[in-house]
């Protein structure tokens, strides 16, 4: 067995340090009552990246067609399904 340090930053828990485990090896996690400062270059890079993919497809944005978005996927079932 094999332990190591990391955080939660809210929305995923990040090693740090490199985890020496193989694809769906299984793992056992443990929240601990104290708490650690989280690097900044890691905050920092998930911050640039969230900027980065922000925003990346709405030069494809129609606005004209946003009210047939509305409902959709529920008319594609009905006309591949029909109404069950």
């Amino acid at each position: 067995m094999l332990a190591i340090e990391g955080y939660y930053d809210g929305l995923s828990f990040q090693p740090l340090e490199k985890p020496r485990a193989k694809t769906n090896q299984r793992v056992i996690i443990t929240i601990m009552d104290d708490f650690v400062e989280a690097p900044k270059a890691a905050c920092n890079k998930r911050a640039e990246i969230a900027k980065q993919v922000r925003g990346i497809l709405a030069e494809y944005a129609d606005p004209k067609l946003r009210e047939q978005e509305k409902g959709a996927w529920e008319r594609a079932a009905v006309e591949k399904y029909g109404n069950i």
